[in-house]
């Protein structure tokens, strides 16, 4: 950079909010550097410079300036947190941080805090505040069921509700629980690990076992729904794209007095046999007009995985949408051929 003007700088005021927002040996404004497209920051005391391209100095320095907002409040800055920063940026140049940021879902008595962090896991949080049945609609990372979880806990922490059931399809990708080894409860088992697995980061595994074992707490397969009335239940239902018509009809009408209802699923994997209808594709068309239930759908910019699985993502949207296209091309010719020889 020595010899270089730089396009732009940012001098903060406050020493300690600096050294956060920078991180470890600068490390958030690396990675600011590295996901931005051709954008150089150096640093002299409080000071930044910005080299490079005019439209996305203005993003970085928007980026820095409202992380810098957020350290003010206390909030404590993750590298990861400076991808997402700028996703949301990049999208919508009105997008408000703090709003995303700073909406907290306690989940534990000891203050451990899950907040969004994109507008639509934002919005998700606040339709599941404000209705009884949501369905969280996409791709594997987005948070679906991680935010659900995290919402059912702090609704039990708050007493709201006496219990949480978490739930799914226990038949997936052509198996047959009938031709799995041992007894049901091992059978089972694998299919519910993903559930097991977000509510032990939400608390320790010896509470979660015991909130289990007094039934607090219920993990168990969908077909075990069948009858019940499930009353002052926050209800998750995973992987829904994998329900039949007859399944997710008859999930949706178990819900009892003071319950909240969430179906998370990706409708773009969906396992079920062919010529069978997923019960959360024809939910959401036969219910997105109904008061009290909302849909909140997440596109591959809500993944909050790896950076790499946002691209693998997109890859087999964009691979998805180039095969259409062929088709229908394919099928254009084809009737075009048609045309001459009538």
């Amino acid at each position: 950079m020595s010899g270089e003007k730089p396009l732009d700088q940012i001098e903060f005021s406050d020493t300690r909010s600096f050294q956060i927002l920078a991180g470890q040996q600068s490390i958030h404004f690396k990675e600011l550097s590295k996901v931005l497209d051709g954008v150089t920051l150096t640093s002299r005391g409080t000071v930044v410079r910005f080299f490079g391209e005019a439209d996305e100095v203005a993003l970085a320095k928007a980026v820095l300036t409202q992380l810098y907002a957020l350290v003010q409040e206390g909030y404590p800055l993750y590298k990861t947190d400076v991808d997402h920063a700028v996703r949301i940026l990049r999208k919508s140049k009105k997008a408000r941080l703090k709003d995303i940021f700073l909406d907290s879902v306690y989940v534990s008595s000891d203050k451990r805090v899950i907040t969004p962090k994109s507008p639509a896991q934002k919005e998700y949080i606040e339709a599941i505040r404000h209705n009884d049945i949501v369905m969280g609609i996409g791709p594997a990372g987005t948070g679906k069921t991680f935010l659900a979880m995290a919402m059912a806990v702090a609704a039990l922490s708050r007493n709201e509700v006496k219990r949480i059931i978490l739930t799914r399809p226990a038949v997936e990708a052509g198996e047959k629980l009938g031709f799995l080894p041992g007894t049901l409860y091992e059978k089972v088992n694998p299919y519910l690990r993903p559930l097991y697995d977000a509510l032990h980061y939400m608390m320790s595994m010896e509470k979660a076992t015991r909130m289990i074992e007094t039934g607090t707490i219920e993990v168990a397969p969908l077909a075990f729904m069948r009858g019940r009335t499930l009353d002052d239940s926050f209800v998750i239902l995973d992987e829904a794209q994998n329900t039949t018509t007859e399944q997710m009809k008859m999930f949706l009408t178990r819900l009892g007095f003071e319950s909240k209802a969430v179906i998370t699923g990706d409708i773009t994997q969906i396992d079920l046999p062919t010529g069978k209808t997923s019960g959360l594709v024809e939910a959401s068309r036969l219910l997105k007009n109904i008061e009290g239930i909302m849909i909140q759908r997440f596109t591959s910019d809500d993944v909050v995985r790896h950076p790499l699985v946002q691209k693998i993502i997109e890859a087999y949207e964009g691979n998805s949408k180039a095969n259409r296209a062929g088709a229908a091309n394919k099928n254009g010719a084809d009737t075009k051929k048609t045309g001459v020889k009538e």
